[in-house]
């Protein structure tokens, strides 16, 4: 049993001063206003779930910011991407993954959604164990106590006509009936963590997986996420289009039962019978401002997409910068340059950074198959503290509080984060940092020696 205590808290229905909370078995038990204590945290939050994440990548950050020949793309990015990925190894994954995870919960995030798609050896050649590279996640995840939602990834052909994995491709590749075999091999992988993971799927997107592989995965567990890129690129839904007579948001809703179970990645090519069909069918966006910025992706029909009732979340995808506060600003930001207009995403008389905020977590919760996302009994303890003691967040209170976070200050002020009630950031430092740090230092500079 612990206990916690904040001088104030966002709860369900708003904020709250002196709350104490009652925690068993990773969940909130009890929620109680009006108790002052010693030691009390400042500000208490649900803590927000990254929902999209590729943790490999993380290792090449700061490596693809150079012009090529001609026009640099999110196509040109992605041959370096094939070029990299090539040099891992299952131990190189793990810590790669190991120091993802520190960030991340120094950042804010109390769990991850890892879309996890490199699975086989140098040239496709299949591990002993299929799900020996899920193994290494679920190894990095039990290091630093980070909540984990699996999402293995179906990538079965190089485009819409069912041309063949490019050599970059083949450490993806599985048919259906293999993925089949891989997905239960990771469920195996994944015993040994806390009760709190989830094991999804993810049909890489609509030039990678079939309509049949697409059924398949979706079909392996009715109750888990189903997540899928979707309309990224200009050139992605002219090839889906010019295949499938849709769009890929259209044919998604034309041909799959699209619902909260789903959550649609990047969406930034849409028109707006899309977007506003995306929300009704109760899809979450999943959205990754910082990684769609880094590669040219587009923007997020985002007040459309609100104003219909649709749900998001954030990811830090390719992790060439992992933090929670940016990726919400950047968000908005995004918005604005598109509109040339202020305060977008939030209704008349709302505070933006609670809309972000709020929005993120509840959304973020659900993508990920997580009961999270607010300070109510029965949830998941995931609880992410700021300290308001310095000069960006003093003498604020309510939703200025947020407004500050993300808009004014960064995450140097998270200071303690807990996932299922593991105590994983203290301090705004997490535990495991300087051995995971160690590690991974010394991945990067060989795979980086040998390039």
């Amino acid at each position: 049993m612990t206990f916690l205590h904040a001088k104030t808290a966002l709860l369900p229905e708003g904020w709250a001063e002196d709350v104490a909370l009652r925690i068993e078995a990773g969940r909130i038990v009890e929620v109680s206003t009006g108790v002052k204590a010693a030691g009390a945290v400042d500000c208490l939050l649900p803590a927000v779930a990254n929902l999209h994440s590729h943790m490999f990548q993380r290792a090449m950050a700061g490596m693809t910011e150079y012009r090529s020949a001609g026009q640099d793309s999110f196509w040109t990015w992605r041959s370096l991407m094939y070029r990299f990925l090539d040099r891992l190894t299952p131990e190189d994954v793990e810590a790669i993954a190991g120091m993802v995870m520190v960030e991340m919960a120094e950042a804010g995030y109390a769990s991850v959604a890892e879309f996890h798609y490199l699975h086989h050896g140098v040239n496709g050649v299949r591990y002993d164990d299929l799900a020996e590279m899920s193994a290494r996640i679920a190894s990095a995840a039990a290091e630093t106590g980070l909540g984990l939602t699996h999402l293995p990834v179906l990538y079965e052909r190089g485009g819409c006509d069912g041309r063949a994995l490019s050599a970059g491709q083949l450490r993806f590749g599985n048919t259906p009936d293999q993925f089949a075999e891989l997905w239960a091999a990771a469920q195996r992988a994944l015993r040994g963590l806390p009760a709190d993971t989830v094991l999804g799927v993810a049909p890489h997107s609509l030039r990678a997986a079939s309509a049949a592989g697409i059924a398949l995965a979706a079909g392996l567990d009715p109750a888990t996420p189903v997540h899928i890129h979707v309309a990224e690129q200009v050139a992605e839904v002219d090839e889906v289009l010019a295949q499938m007579g849709a769009r890929p948001v259209q044919w998604l809703l034309d041909n799959q039962d699209l619902s909260a179970r789903w959550c649609l990645i990047h969406a930034t090519q849409m028109q707006a019978f899309e977007t506003e069909g995306m929300a009704r069918a109760g899809a979450v966006a999943g959205l990754c401002p910082i990684t769609e910025a880094n590669l040219g992706d587009g923007i997020f029909d985002g007040a459309r997409y609100l104003a219909a009732g649709g749900r998001f979340g954030v990811g830090s995808d390719s992790n060439v910068r992992i933090s929670l506060s940016e990726e919400l600003r950047l968000l908005e930001y995004s918005q604005r340059l598109g509109l040339r207009a202020r305060a977008v995403l939030a209704r008349e008389g709302q505070s933006v950074g609670r809309v972000l905020y709020q929005g993120a977590a509840e959304g973020g919760a659900l993508a990920a198959g997580r009961a999270s996302g607010a300070i109510r009994v029965g949830n998941w303890a995931d609880l992410m503290a700021l300290d308001c003691s310095g000069p960006d967040l003093a003498a604020s209170s309510g939703d200025m509080i947020l407004d500050s976070f993300i808009f004014a200050s960064d995450d140097r002020v998270v200071s303690e984060v807990w996932s299922a009630g593991r105590h994983i950031v203290s301090g705004g430092r997490h535990a495991a940092r300087e051995a995971v740090t160690a590690r991974y230092a010394k991945t990067v500079a060989r795979l980086r020696g040998a390039l």
